[in-house]
């Protein structure tokens, strides 16, 4: 258990590596999404000053940049699953490390019965054992200690700086509204060098306010510096993507409009301000239609203190929440696990 921003899903792996378990097989670790795998696979690659595809590389659908020299792979948890159908074993790994477990997406669920289940397999048959490291940032630790037999908890710290939290005195009817509101006062008050990190909810909300700021940006007052708004969500173009991880130029202000894609995995250097609609965009299924649906709605509490500590990463930040401290206390306290939803 690490709280982001301690280092852990770029660093674990390097020891596990320096250590010599990467010569028993393959060190493995899995992400719930194809932008942190990729992300961190190029992140690491370039601490250990290798090419990216050679020691260190990822497994995504659609892109495979693994060689016979990897011995530290990132893949989305997806591709785990797969391969496990076709290898229940997993034999060519010597540590699988499962990532970002809090989200517990339905991948990742599963996959903690089939590491498990491998696990037990090869110490039957005698084979080299499977080491199995679950991390995350804020979860039920208690619980996945127990369904590993009792595994060990061992705790990280982070380099959390102090964040300043504001709440909204009334409840917010258009959180779009009140994010716009909250982004172009900030935009007029702040030294250019602060960027701002909004979370939406999907892809045509983000669409729809990168405009309506563009828009907005070109008719401010003179003196106000320059803004350059940049999207991310899952189905952006991975070019696109990295754009967010580059600097502004010199006297302007970059402002990220994301899902919950930012929460955790990705850390954005620069962020100063945080504006958390308190909403969020989660499959569920819907037994009126018997089909998945995509619904907007609340986030839990460990999903807003995950987002507010986005502005804390490299310096004090300050976050502001578009709802009330009555609202933020009726939340759920963890994310429901998507098998359950």
């Amino acid at each position: 258990l690490g709280e982001t921003g301690s280092g852990k899903t770029t660093q674990i792996p390097q020891y596990l590596y320096e250590a010599g378990i990467g010569r028993q097989g393959i060190i493995a670790v899995t992400q719930p999404r194809r932008v942190a795998a990729i992300a961190l696979a190029t992140r690491v690659s370039d601490e250990k000053t290798t090419e990216l595809g050679k020691l260190v590389g990822y497994t995504v659908r659609f892109d495979d940049l693994t060689s016979d020299e990897t011995r530290i792979k990132f893949l989305t948890d997806g591709m785990l699953l797969r391969e496990a159908i076709g290898d229940p074993m997993l034999r060519k790994y010597s540590v699988v490390i499962l990532d970002e477990a809090h989200e517990r997406t339905i991948h990742t669920d599963v996959l903690f019965g089939v590491v498990k289940a491998a696990q037990k397999k090869r110490k039957e048959l005698g084979k080299l054992p499977l080491k199995v490291i679950i991390m995350s940032a804020t979860m039920d630790v208690d619980q996945f200690s127990q369904y590993f037999n009792g595994a060990p908890v061992l705790y990280l710290e982070g380099r959390q700086h102090p964040i300043q939290i504001f709440y909204t005195k009334q409840p917010q009817s258009d959180y779009l509204q009140a994010a716009l509101v909250s982004v172009f006062q900030i935009h007029q008050e702040a030294p250019s060098s602060q960027d701002i990190l909004v979370f939406l909810t999907g892809q045509e909300e983000i669409e729809a306010m990168t405009k309506t700021c563009r828009d907005i940006a070109k008719h401010l007052p003179d003196g106000c510096p320059q803004m350059v708004v940049m999207p991310l969500y899952a189905s952006l173009p991975y070019f696109q993507q990295l754009r967010v991880f580059q600097a502004a130029p010199k006297g302007c202000r970059k402002v990220i409009l994301s899902t919950n894609i930012a929460e955790t995995s990705i850390t954005i250097a620069g962020i100063k301000y945080v504006v958390d609609t308190g909403m969020v965009k989660a499959k569920k299924y819907s037994p009126e239609i018997g089909l998945e649906v995509l619904a907007v709605q609340r986030v839990s509490k460990a999903q807003a203190w995950q987002r507010t500590g986005r502005a804390g990463r490299e310096d004090s930040g300050i976050c502001y929440r578009l709802y009330t401290e009555d609202e933020f206390e009726k939340f759920d306290k963890m994310t429901i696990p998507e098998i359950q939803r």
